[in-house]
């Protein structure tokens, strides 16, 4: 079974502050995923997958073994989460310093072989993050996104479901076990849809860390939640307006995914993207919330046909 090699990149912007004395250091480092079984190190198809919000780049796992006989497939550790760099300051974690980040890193990438097709896999923040850069004027990216997968989310974000991720995101939980913490965590997660015991264990392990008293906690830095709950419903509002900008001036193909009873990301809002900007096609998935995980067959199955179809005819 291949695995993935990990990688860092340098970002400007917010600075790091180092676990060990507290002291900050300029800029940050943000980690990513890179997996490659195509027997060409340089292959020029990148596909970016970019997790939600309190996750990290090991999420990805499944799809990105399915991928990676195709293209180099990049997972990043969005700053605050795995194995990146936690921030000085906590109202820095924003979608536009994350945005920045993967920049720096499509940046490295191009430098290391050049990129002659990125295609971009978004979960709930990991999608917003896709649609900033994909609305990018030509000449920011290396070369502009040309598909683009929105798993369960949207310009218009249904205010309940932040209330109710405002709930649990940044407690200070800890764990006796990876067992208990598999426990706990699909308490919390149940909205995701069946898995397996073995499934939901694979995606459990890459979130714990363990602590000085030999406990378990969760992977990320806990002021992520800072600028998450002091978002306002009046502010989410003016915020949807410029993502619809953003959602409107991308060109990439798009597919949207939906969990059928998600409270992230209503219907009507999918109609809405599927009659607007790159007029998004659809799939849904029965039995399953906010947000599908990407591990069963079907889900897989429906990002690596989109992303691995042949070009349209008479397209370039």
């Amino acid at each position: 079974m291949i695995e993935p090699r990990l990688n860092y990149v340098r970002c400007p912007g917010a600075q790091a502050v180092r676990a060990e004395d507290g002291e900050t250091t300029p800029g940050h480092r943000m980690a990513y995923w890179e997996w490659n079984a195509t027997g060409n190190p340089k292959h020029p198809q990148v596909v970016v997958c970019v997790h939600g919000l309190s996750r990290q780049g090991r999420d990805f796992d499944t799809l990105a073994r399915a991928l990676a006989p195709h293209a180099r497939v990049v997972c990043p550790d969005v700053v605050g989460r795995g194995e990146s760099d936690w921030l000085a300051d906590p109202m820095a974690y924003d979608v536009q310093q994350y945005a920045g980040d993967m920049l720096a890193m499509l940046q490295q990438l191009h430098q290391e072989a050049p990129i002659d097709a990125l295609d971009w896999v978004g979960t709930s923040m990991g999608g917003l993050i896709g649609m900033v850069v994909s609305s990018l004027p030509p000449g920011v990216l290396p070369v502009p996104v040309r598909r683009l997968v929105l798993n369960d989310v949207g310009p218009a974000i249904e205010w309940s479901a932040l209330e109710r991720i405002g709930q649990y995101l940044g407690a200070p939980l800890r764990f006796d076990s990876p067992e208990q913490a598999a426990a706990q965590l699909w308490d919390m997660s149940t909205s995701f849809g069946p898995h397996t015991p073995e499934q939901w264990m694979a995606l459990t392990r890459p979130m714990l860390r363990t602590t000085p008293q030999g406990q378990y906690r969760l992977h990320y830095d806990p002021a992520i939640a800072q600028p998450f709950r002091a978002l306002t419903r009046e502010a989410a509002e003016k915020g949807e307006a410029l993502l619809w900008q953003l959602y409107d001036a991308i060109s990439a193909q798009t597919l949207v995914l939906r969990g059928a009873e998600s409270d992230l990301l209503s219907p009507a809002t999918v109609q809405a993207m599927a009659e607007r900007g790159p007029k998004a096609r659809c799939v849904e998935f029965a039995g399953v919330g906010h947000a599908p995980t990407l591990v069963a067959p079907g889900q897989v199955e429906a990002v690596t046909r989109f992303l691995l179809a042949p070009p349209p005819k008479g397209s370039a």
